[in-house]
Order: structure tokens, then C-alpha cells, then sequence
């Protein structure tokens, strides 16, 4: 009792900062370690890529508020791991990274999978760093797990000896230390938050646009008395979807570049002009219109677009403070204008575009209609994992999310692979807490393929996950197996078939069942109703529902595509 194992003080250390998932692959020399966090009470799930992993610890830190831990081994686990940093980085949410490295006496003499890690982990992190013993081990880990968390969240790594995992020392040596508090809470400017409502009332054509910001910082319940009371029309961004419920009355997402383009005050919660939102720029944006910035990260004020007024400070907070101000003045902005029957207008068609699409009954089937009939058996408290390219862009219309932190995509970084690794780790989050929610995962098929083997993982620990991989034979459109085989006729089909088909009608859904999971071949509405069903009231073994669909299947036309380049 007198003396403390390295894993074991790794482990510890890990627990007291309330870090209670674990995602990895062991081997030399962390093995002990995962041994010692199970000790330890921390839940540990054993994943086929650390990629994959990373992904998953990523998510748990988003769903929780505190970050997940990644385990991998030295030099090529570590740049497996890389992929999932900076996805976490980019997304702004918690991670810690625990790398195993080669022992501090072999460091330059050609060690067995000897890398630079903590200098290669310095350009996907907020924080890299080896202890620098293992009584230092607890300062580093809080350090990370507080770094990870305050200020704009991101991902953290801690570098860990071989040499230092099996190593034992007293524990009267080591310094207590303990859980670092919860984040502090700042509010925005007083003069500021009052010039915010000045500019908003003076709206013709007001817009909230909320992010995935809004929904890390739990502003829920604030942002809707604020829409509500205020009476302004919103917009999420893709995993601000839910914060506020898609069938909110204010919701306008199914008029996206039309509230865009017109609106001549956005009020931004959480979110950023990047790309998702075109750059806060003409063309999708009017060249005049007046941005009211809210974020946490001061160096984030400004960019792309100079915001007519800058509220630094803790989301929630900051919209309490509009909240207050909006009451106090009793201001509302009215639901007969011009600007509600414009957007209102525009819902209706862009409703009826996509319901004449979904009730098409021609099989193969297109994307509409498997989404429609998907929509319409969803749980409303289930997580919805989206990833593909139409896939993704279509299920973003058209599976509501009536939660907040119940929809987890792509995200800012537009990383294909994250689907498997974020179901698990909400998967194994319901698990633990036992809310009764489904997790469904919407996979085109090539994205399905960067991670499918995590299928395994799944049966391995009995996650209630739904996985529906929508079949076009390839990446944004395929051929049928009819075109494919005269192509294979023709000579060598690496020269001959396209770079975006992908195996025609592939069978993804055996690869669930060789693992123990129900797998289901779905062709026609009947089979994808009648599978979804079986699957979502089925709580002891993870579904695939492998569902072909029209190769040359697209999206309808849009006013604004989602991905083309803006004006700059």
C-alpha cells in the first residue's frame, strides 16, 4: 500500500479529474494501463482502430462536458490517433490523448516504434506534454484535463514512457491533487449587450443562427424564452440542430439560403463563419447585413465578417443577458411581417419539393423516400450519427432532432469516418446512464467503409445501436451491377471503372451478423419499415440495415449548394 504502479497513478489521476470513459487499442506499453483504469471505475472499450477511437473519447467529451481518454501505443498507434485530435480541435470539444512511448534510456538509439510525439502532437492539440516523472504524472493530467476544458475546448495529450507504466514509487512522494473545478463563466460587456437589443429591434429581417456552441454550453432553455419571447426566427447549424426542436414554430432551417441571403441582422450563438455558413459572404449573404457575435473565444471575433457588435463571454450567459434586456424593454418582433411570410412561404414549397420526392414508390428507392420513412420511425429522444456526403446533407433536412446534443455529424472539420466511433461512445454513454435512447447511425456506404471492422466492437459489448448504411454503390453516386459487370467485360477495371463507384449492391449488412448483430438487406419501403422497426425494439444486439438505393440517386437542386465556393 505503501508504493503506486505508474498505470495505477495514470489511472487514478484520470478518475479524479472525473475522466470516466476509456477508448483504445493496448499493447506494448500500455496494457497495464487500460488493466489499471478499469480498476480504477473508469469504463474502458477495447476499439479495432484508434482512429476510431479517438473519435469516440472526442464524443464523449461533447455529450459530457468532460473529456474522454484515448489510449494508444507508441509511434503508429499515436498517428492513428492524430486524425481524431484534430477533429476534436477543430470541433472544439474535450480529449485527452494517453500515448505510450519508448523508454526515456533507448530515446534516440532507434527504439522500438520510437516517433517525436509530444513535438508531433503540439500542431493537433492545445497541449502536449511527458511528465517528467511519475510523481508529476497527477499535476500533468489535471493540467491536461483543465486545458481541455476551459477557455475554447479542444484536444490534449499526455505522453507516457514505457519505462514508466510499470515503475513503482511511494506514495507519500506524489502530491495530492486534486479535481480541477468546472470552468469559469464570463459575461459579456453590459454596453454591449444593451447596443446587441438596440441593433435587433432596429431588424427588418432578423436571423439567430445557433451552433454546436450554443449546445456544448447548455443554452437550451434561455435560447428558447428568447426566440419565444422576442419572436424571432432561427436557423441551427448542423449539431445546433436540437438545441431547439426542428418542429419549433421559429425553426426556419427548411429555408436555409433563402434566411440567409435576406436577413439583414444575424445574431450569431456559438458559431462560426466558416465554410458551414459560407464565410458570413455575398453571394449567400447579404454584403450589408449587421452580425451580432457571441462566442467564448475572443480571437474568433471578427473573422471573415466584423461583427456589428462583439458579446464575449459564456453562451447560456450571454443569452440571459439578452434575455433580460429583451424583457425589460418588452419587445417583440412581430410574426405578420414580411420578412416571417417570406421565409414561411418558403417552407411550405421546399416542403412540398422534398414530399413529392419521398412518396416516389419506384424501386430502387431514392434518397428522399428512404429518409421520409426513416423520419417517421424515429424515436424523438434518439441520437442521430450522420455521416456521407448526401447522405448527410439530405438526413440534415429531413430527420429531426428534438433534443440538444442528440445529433452528431461530420462536424467543422467535414470528417468522413467519425460515424462508428461517435455511436459507440454515445452508445456506451446510454449504457451507463440507462435513459432508454437508441442510438441511430445514417451511413452512406463509402463512409461506412473508413471504420466498418468497429462493427465488431459493438456485438462485443452488446451497444444498442442502429446502423443504416444508405447503398448507392459508390461516393456521392455509383452504377448498378448491371453497368459494373459490362465494365469488368471491358479489360482491367482500374483504368476503366470511375473513381467514385464503389462494389455494386455490396452486402455490408453480413458484416454485422458475422459479428453476432442483426443484419437486414433492404430493397423495397415495406423492408426498410418492417427492419427499422425489429431493430429500434431490439435492446440486446446492435442492426445494420444495408438499404440500396437508386445509384444515380442526387439531391434535388438547390438554390444555394451546400459546398460551392464562395465569392471571395
Amino acid at each position: 500500500m505503501d508504493e503506486v504502479m505508474g498505470a495505477q497513478l495514470i489511472a487514478e489521476s484520470l478518475k479524479t479529474q472525473k475522466v470516466d470513459y476509456m477508448f483504445g487499442i493496448v499493447g506494448v506499453p500500455v496494457i497495464e494501463v487500460a488493466t489499471a483504469a478499469q480498476a480504477a471505475g473508469i469504463k474502458y472499450v477495447g476499439m479495432r482502430n484508434e482512429q476510431a477511437a479517438c473519435y469516440a473519447a472526442s464524443a464523449i467529451g461533447y455529450l459530457t462536458g468532460r473529456p474522454g481518454a484515448c489510449l494508444v501505443v507508441s509511434g503508429p498507434g499515436l498517428i492513428h490517433a492524430l486524425g481524431g485530435m484534430a477533429n476534436a480541435n477543430m470541433n472544439c470539444w474535450p480529449l485527452i490523448v494517453i500515448g505510450g512511448s519508448s523508454d526515456r534510456n533507448q530515446e534516440t538509439t532507434g527504439a522500438f516504434q520510437e516517433f517525436p510525439q509530444v513535438e508531433a502532437c503540439r500542431l493537433y492539440s492545445k497541449f502536449s506534454a511527458r511528465p517528467s516523472g511519475l510523481e508529476a504524472i497527477p499535476a500533468v493530467i489535471e493540467k491536461a484535463v483543465r486545458i481541455s476544458i476551459y477557455g475554447r475546448p479542444g484536444a490534449c495529450y499526455v505522453d507516457i514512457t514505457g519505462d514508466m507504466v510499470n515503475a513503482k514509487l511511494k506514495r507519500s512522494t506524489v502530491r495530492a491533487v486534486t479535481c480541477c473545478p468546472p470552468p469559469l463563466v464570463s459575461l459579456a460587456n453590459h454596453a454591449a449587450v444593451t447596443e446587441a437589443i438596440a441593433v435587433l429591434k432596429a431588424a427588418q429581417k432578423p436571423l439567430v443562427i445557433i451552433g454546436k456552441g450554443a449546445a456544448y454550453g447548455k443554452a437550451e432553455t434561455a435560447l428558447k424564452e428568447l426566440v419565444e419571447t422576442a419572436g424571432l426566427p432561427f436557423l441551427p447549424t448542423p449539431m445546433g440542430k436540437g438545441v431547439l426542436s426542428d418542429d419549433h414554430p421559429n425553426c426556419v432551417a427548411a429555408a436555409r439560403s433563402r434566411a440567409l441571403l435576406q436577413a439583414d441582422v444575424v445574431l450569431l450563438l456559438g458559431a462560426r463563419l466558416n465554410w458551414i455558413l459560407h464565410f458570413g459572404l455575398p453571394p449567400r449573404f447579404d454584403p450589408h447585413v449587421k452580425v451580432i457575435q457571441v462566442d467564448l473565444c475572443a480571437e474568433e471575433m471578427g473573422n471573415n465578417v466584423r461583427p456589428a457588435v462583439a458579446l464575449l463571454g459564456d453562451i447560456n450567459q450571454v443569452v440571459i443577458q439578452l434575455l433580460d434586456g429583451v424583457c425589460r424593454d418588452g419587445w417583440k418582433y412581430s410574426s405578420d411581417t414580411e420578412w416571417w411570410n417570406t421565409l414561411r412561404k418558403k417552407i411550405a414549397a421546399n416542403a412540398l419539393s422534398n414530399k413529392e420526392l419521398a412518396l416516389q414508390s419506384s424501386v430502387p428507392m431514392n434518397y428522399y423516400t428512404v429518409f421520409h420513412h426513416i423520419s417517421e420511425l424515429l424515436p424523438h429522444d434518439c441520437i442521430i450519427v450522420s455521416e456521407g456526403a448526401n447522405t448527410m446533407d439530405i438526413g440534415r433536412t429531413m430527420l429531426k432532432n428534438y433534443l440538444p446534443r442528440h445529433r452528431l455529424d461530420a462536424g467543422t472539420f467535414g470528417t468522413m469516418g467519425v460515424g462508428l466511433g461517435f455511436a459507440i461512445a454515445a452508445a456506451a454513454l446510454e449504457m451507463s446512464e440507462k435513459r432508454g435512447q437508441r442510438i441511430v447511425c445514417v451511413e452512406g456506404d463509402s463512409a461506412f467503409g473508413f471504420s466498418g471492422m468497429e462493427v465488431e466492437t459493438m456485438c462485443r459489448y452488446n451497444l444498442p445501436v442502429v446502423i443504416i448504411v444508405v447503398n448507392n454503390n459508390g461516393i456521392y453516386s455509383g452504377v448498378d451491377s448491371d453497368t459494373w459487370k459490362e465494365m469488368a467485360k471491358m479489360g482491367d477495371l482500374t483504368t476503366i471503372a470511375p473513381p467514385i463507384t464503389l462494389l455494386p449492391e455490396a452486402r455490408y449488412d453480413k458484416v454485422m451478423t458475422a459479428f453476432g448483430g442483426r443484419g437486414f438487406l433492404v430493397k423495397t419501403v415495406e423492408e426498410l419499415r418492417n427492419a427499422l422497426q425489429l431493430s429500434l425494439s431490439d435492446w440486446e444486439r446492435p442492426s445494420l440495415l444495408n438499404v440500396l438505393i437508386d445509384p444515380s440517386s442526387d439531391r434535388r437542386q438547390q438554390e444555394f449548394p451546400w459546398l460551392t465556393r464562395s465569392n471571395l
